[in-house]
């Protein structure tokens, strides 16, 4: 599939990966929707990629302001054709016998029950309209416990499970719901890692993170059929194979 023409929605494209998505997705001929609780940010975004993009200011822990995100794109440039559900956090990094209960939720409630959000107000319609494409932003969290990550890896697995969900409940109906680890990326998240000082992740050096413009690509790349294989799985971009395939490496 094409991307040119099609409504892209991105969730937490004020910064990383959100934000080098909408330039790729808007680049490829899309409409693209800045979607992020930082709304200075999203709208110099937007104002800089031009009449293809909007800015939305969003919590997506309030599924009240997801819904209204959602009809706000429809009103700019009509259906939701892709979503991109990106925004995460990780901050407190702290060991579960330490981690403050709030600061713990509220880690589920952006990337765990943000996404499950982004999922619900787009689904009746693409089910309707039959065709649609949901892309979560999973985690090698998702099955691997790193210290200090309680709520990060458990939203993750959460995330993981909700794209498989997604892929068994709505193929059938035309709509392709698929996960993509992108492995460390260099953005602001890696530096609150980095500051944290806990287990070894903190300590990689900077220059093994990728660009957040290669899983930027990749999300172009899994919007079209060569991606189909991977329907209800999260893609790893630490694949080689899959660099490959999308052209990040020869």
């Amino acid at each position: 599939m094409s991307v040119l023409g099609k409504t892209v929605m991105i969730t937490g494209a004020s910064r990383g990966i959100g934000a080098s998505a909408a330039e790729v997705f808007a680049g490829a001929g899309a409409n693209v929707v800045l979607v992020a609780r930082g709304g200075e940010a999203i709208t110099e975004i937007a104002g800089s990629i031009g009449d293809q993009a909007l800015a939305v200011p969003c919590d997506v822990s309030d599924y009240a302001q997801v819904e209204a995100a959602v009809q706000a794109t429809e009103a700019a440039f009509g259906p939701v054709d892709i979503l991109v559900n990106n925004a995460g956090m990780i901050e407190p990094v702290a060991h579960l016998s330490a981690i403050a209960p709030d600061d713990w939720d509220r880690v589920i409630d952006v990337n765990l029950k943000g996404v499950f959000y982004g999922m619900r107000a787009v689904l009746p319609a693409m089910i309707a309209r039959g065709s649609g494409t949901i892309l979560n932003i999973s985690s090698g969290a998702a099955t691997n416990p790193i210290e200090g990550w309680s709520h990060y890896c458990t939203s993750k697995a959460g995330v993981l499970m909700l794209t498989r969900m997604g892929d068994k409940e709505n193929r059938d109906y035309g709509v392709r719901v698929i996960g993509l680890s992108p492995g460390t990326v260099a953005t602001e998240m890696q530096r609150e890692i980095k500051a944290s000082g806990v287990n070894p992740v903190s300590q990689l050096d900077w220059t093994v993170h990728i660009p957040p413009e290669w899983p930027a690509r990749a999300l172009v790349w899994m919007c079209g059929s060569d991606a189909d294989a991977y329907l209800g799985q999260d893609i790893s971009l630490r694949d080689d194979g899959i660099r490959r395939t999308v052209g990040l490496i020869e």
